[in-house]
């Protein structure tokens, strides 16, 4: 009976160890788990910190970086804004001719009285002008005209010029192997007397007794047919030169 009694108490005695080191190790893991708890979350913010941190300064470089490239774009399109313009410069400069520097320089008056040493200046205007006449609505390039003309490019420009001021003629530029020049078209022929002076009328002996329906008439007169065949031929010859 004591030898059993004794054995229970050592059962008991054991189980209570048992308990107490188990109840330690819990609470051990409690104490642990409590210590890694708030630990888990400084961490998880700390890395939200850096993580938005991160996020914060890659939007900044990105920014930054598209700022960077809408500077540049602006660059390049100022570049090629400037650059069209000087070619567009260039091209208007190119375009200039020696006409459009002379209207600068010169006034109205200047041009309309200029004048070639040792030339009847309106005997030349009424050829130039019936010259470019014969040519009708397709006109003649200037430069062809003044070699016919036998006139220096300063000379001719001039007259040009001088024949627009008159009202004579038109200038069209055009662009011509390359080179921007003026195709001369006409607008007004003025009145020549030359071959007034020469009408067989003026000095007909017989004037006093010519009509349409006399014995003598202008219809059947060969000294008027004479005078236009003349005058035709005078105007092909012309033409020709």
């Amino acid at each position: 009976m004591v030898k059993k009694e004794i054995t229970s108490s050592v059962k008991l005695k054991k189980e209570l160890e048992e308990a107490k080191a188990e109840l330690a190790s819990r609470n051990k893991k409690l104490k642990l788990s409590v210590k890694t708890e708030p630990k888990k979350k400084v961490e998880a913010k700390k890395k939200a910190v850096a993580k938005k941190k991160e996020a914060k300064r890659k939007a900044e470089a990105k920014k930054k970086e598209a700022k960077k490239k809408a500077e540049e774009a602006k660059k390049k399109e100022e570049e090629a804004k400037q650059k069209e313009e000087e070619a567009k410069k260039k091209e208007e400069e190119a375009k200039r001719t020696y006409e459009e520097e002379l209207e600068e320089q010169l006034t109205e008056d200047e041009i309309k009285n200029f004048a070639i040493d040792k030339t009847d200046m309106d005997k030349l205007v009424n050829r130039v002008t019936e010259m470019i006449a014969s040519y009708t609505t397709n006109g003649i390039l200037q430069n062809i005209l003044w070699r016919k003309l036998k006139l220096s490019s300063r000379d001719g420009s001039r007259l040009a010029l001088k024949l627009e001021k008159l009202g004579n003629i038109t200038r069209e530029k055009i662009l011509e192997n390359g080179r921007w020049t003026y195709l001369l078209l006409i607008k007004k022929i003025p009145i020549s007397t030359i071959s007034i002076e020469n009408a067989p009328c003026l000095v007909c002996p017989v004037e006093g007794k010519c009509s349409t329906d006399g014995e003598i008439s202008p219809k059947t007169c060969v000294y008027i047919e004479d005078w236009v065949l003349t005058e035709l031929k005078t105007k092909k010859r012309h033409e020709t030169n």
